[in-house]
């Protein structure tokens, strides 16, 4: 009986391994995305200071270990057996729900799911006891199980810290930038060393003074000192930053900022191990320590000993805390899922304009009326002498035309990017010196999106956007609640049912499940690469003229030729009733659509880098991207009627059909490629080849118009068809007029370009 339950425990700390990885993977972007979207230094720079943080905070987390031992339910009233199912079911829930999360790029919160999970695994063992198995539970309810004001108390902390983070991010950047506004380098002589005493000696304060008991290293005499000494600490730790950051600014013009942001990192990245580790091996490591007080009594039976030992306070062993931060370490360096998640805040939270990845929404739009109806009333309270001072701390013209000419690309800047860590890292550890078992996600994405707000990052050219991000974004962390809650209930309850068969079934699943995802996951990032890939080549080539004439012609090129094989295919799939290909066509060119959706819009972009000379010709290129996206728009048009037609198993068309659309297909295939041969030898003599080439089509298409005509007096065809193929007709013929238009455009942008003015 025992080596079930040993098999139990060495599968906990299995899974624990695995949970460290992928929780580190969706967990990363909370301490990375400040300095890395304010580039304030190289990435592996960022990443050992958060990893040597993450080693030094995991050390600090053994108070918070009691969460998982009685944070929601009370042990006492568990049997040995079914507190490892709980365990077990919540580990293999938090590997699967953190990966989904993880390989799809969403952050997600690791407290909140660990939370959601004891609560849904103890609450399907509570039922599955009460009915199935304990006659003398029968008698009670579920409230003698599950410690409710326990896990309330919990929720609504964690509900809390959203509002508290977003409102002392948004306070605390605004005083910030009040003080030292866009053009912060004027500001840094005064006020720099200052502020950064401040803010250094408030995260020694937090983390040092206020979590220091929950350090596993340290000793009752040490916590006794400092706590004794706690006020001559700060003050000496303000004295001495303030003194060394002016050093640095006086003597060597140094920017304190960049320092202030690799601090706030390393802070952060202590006060997240400091929090969430308990969130990755708090349940393994009380599953151990019942499984060690269950062999220490040989007359106990599983189905018979309580779990009163879980109520007593336990001192987490420093070699379990340094093993698991070493994991969480290996695993910031080497998982590429660390990488996938962190987008989505850095564009939310970003300085300037750009694509918006969120589409606007009703309440967004509800919020942003609203919001301007409050600034209208409070610019009438307010003196004009007040506003106007407000306006010029916070004028942005000469930071962006800094950016400009530095050409750079953070997505804020350092200032912001300080207040940000700062803050963060001061809210998670205040919570975690009271025991709270915060989510360190919500604090840093909140606080993020409170100083964007406050720096007026939201213009109304992208509020809307950005708040329905922000609202989705939060709506996907109630799902997380409600996906933790019901899985862990179906794992508690499944192996409950199954005893150690549906165990071992539900591990595999969470295995199989997990070498699925890692699958996808590089299945997806190739693809990411290769479009990252394609947006670091337009950022790397200064544009100018000459630069944009050539990637035009690239990108014309590319266009033909996947344009030609696109409809190829279409047509081709189609005759031969290739159901699949037809689908997988139709899939490519809803990626075509995508590229030339983003192309249009770099248009703008493109066009305020363009030198003064090349202004000139700046409408062809936007004529040329005009002319692909209707290309794109046709080959929708013509693909979806024939896709429906294959799926709903519609009649063929006839053999006299069949044989001119063969033909139609090759004369379409020989247009594009004689205006191949045109880009790339940049012969435009032969365009009126092309162009009467072109002609030829038409009127061949005119002709198949008039053969449908009389095929449809004969009655050979039905409704549907005549309708599918006069639509493949006049679809063509648009793509066509729209191949031919951007081509002679492209001609035209190249000769004006060059000087050739030819009437």
């Amino acid at each position: 009986m025992e080596n079930i339950y040993l098999f139990f425990v060495i599968a906990l700390f299995i899974l624990a391994v695995s949970d460290l990885v992928v929780g580190v993977g969706n967990d990363a972007v909370n301490f990375l995305n400040s300095a890395v979207g304010s580039k304030v230094a190289p990435f592996y720079v960022i990443l050992s200071i958060a990893a040597v943080g993450v080693l030094f905070g995991a050390t600090f987390s053994s108070g918070m270990m009691e969460i998982a031992r009685q944070g929601v339910f009370y042990p006492d009233q568990f049997y040995f057996k079914e507190i490892m199912i709980i365990f077990l079911a919540v580990m293999i829930t938090d590997i699967i729900l953190l990966d989904t999360f993880n390989t799809f790029g969403l952050p997600t919160s690791t407290t909140v799911s660990i939370v959601f999970e004891l609560l849904g695994a103890a609450v399907a063992v509570s039922l599955f006891k009460i009915y199935f198995t304990d006659v003398a539970a029968q008698a009670q309810d579920l409230g003698n199980y599950i410690n409710s004001a326990r896990a309330l108390l919990i929720i609504s902390g964690i509900l809390l810290s959203v509002v508290i983070a977003f409102t002392v991010g948004s306070i605390a950047q605004f005083l910030t930038r009040l003080l030292f506004t866009f053009n912060y380098e004027r500001k840094l002589p005064f006020f720099g060393a200052i502020w950064s005493g401040i803010a250094v000696t408030a995260i020694i304060y937090f983390i040092l003074v206020k979590g220091a008991g929950g350090a596993s290293f340290m000793t009752e005499s040490a916590i006794e000192w400092i706590e004794q000494n706690s006020f001559y600490i700060l003050l000496c730790s303000f004295v001495g930053f303030a003194f060394i950051a002016q050093l640095l600014i006086s003597l060597f013009k140094f920017n304190i900022f960049r320092v202030i942001v690799l601090i706030g990192t390393f802070s952060l990245a202590m006060a997240f191990a400091g929090n969430d580790l308990v969130n990755f091996i708090g349940v393994p490591i009380a599953g151990y320590e019942s499984f060690k007080f269950f062999i220490s009594d040989p007359s106990q039976t599983p189905t018979t000993m309580t779990m009163e030992s879980l109520l007593e306070p336990v001192q987490t062993p420093t070699g379990f805390l340094l093993a698991a931060g070493s994991i969480m370490v290996l695993a910031l360096f080497f998982s590429k899922k660390a990488r996938t998640v962190s987008k989505t805040e850095v564009n939310l939270a970003r300085q300037s304009e750009g694509y918006e990845r969120f589409s606007s929404s009703l309440f967004a739009r509800t919020i942003v009326r609203k919001a301007r109806d409050v600034n209208k009333a409070v610019k009438k309270v307010l003196p004009g002498k007040v506003l106007d001072f407000i306006d010029k701390r916070f004028d942005r013209a000469l930071y962006m035309r800094r950016r400009r000419i530095r050409k750079d690309e953070s997505s804020f800047d350092i200032l912001r990017a300080s207040v940000n860590m700062f803050v963060a890292s001061i809210l998670i550890a205040f919570a975690t010196s009271l025991k709270l078992p915060l989510s360190t996600t919500y604090v840093t994405f909140m606080v993020a999106m409170g100083t964007s707000l406050s720096d007026r990052a939201w213009g109304r050219e992208s509020a809307v956007y950005r708040i329905t991000g922000v609202i989705t974004v939060i709506g996907g962390w109630f799902f997380t609640a409600f996906s933790a809650f019901t899985v862990a209930f179906i794992f508690a309850w499944f192996i409950s049912w199954g005893g150690i068969t549906a165990a071992v079934i539900a591990i595999a699943i969470a295995f199989v499940f997990v070498i699925r995802t890692h699958y996808l996951h590089k299945k997806l990032s190739a693809k990411k690469e290769i479009e990252e890939e394609k947006e670091k080549d337009k950022v790397d080539v200064e544009v100018c003229g000459e630069n944009v004439m050539e990637q035009c012609k690239s990108t014309i090129i590319d266009t033909v030729v996947s344009v030609s094989k696109l409809y190829n295919t279409t047509i081709s799939s189609f005759l031969l009733e290739e159901r699949k290909k037809l689908k997988n066509t139709r899939k490519h060119i809803k990626e075509f659509n995508k590229y030339t959706k983003s192309l249009k819009k770099d248009v703008y972009f493109t066009l305020r880098k363009l030198e003064e000379g090349s202004v000139e010709t700046g409408h062809y290129y936007v004529q040329i991207i005009d002319y692909l996206r209707e290309i794109a728009h046709c080959l929708n048009f013509i693909v979806e009627p024939l896709h429906e037609h294959i799926e709903n198993n519609h009649k063929p068309v006839i053999p006299e059909q069949e044989e001119e659309l063969l033909q139609l297909n090759e004369n379409v295939a020989l247009l594009y490629g004689k205006i191949l041969e045109v880009l790339k030898t940049d012969d435009f003599d032969r365009v009126e080849n092309v162009i009467q080439l072109q002609q030829d089509i038409l009127y061949e298409l005119d002709r198949l118009k008039k053969m449908q005509v009389k095929l449809i007096k004969k009655a050979k065809v039905k409704t549907r068809n005549s309708l599918l193929f006069f639509n493949l007709l006049s679809e063509t013929k648009n793509l066509l007029l729209h191949s031919i238009n951007m081509f002679k455009s492209h001609r035209d942008f190249m000769i004006h370009h060059n000087g050739e003015v030819k009437i």
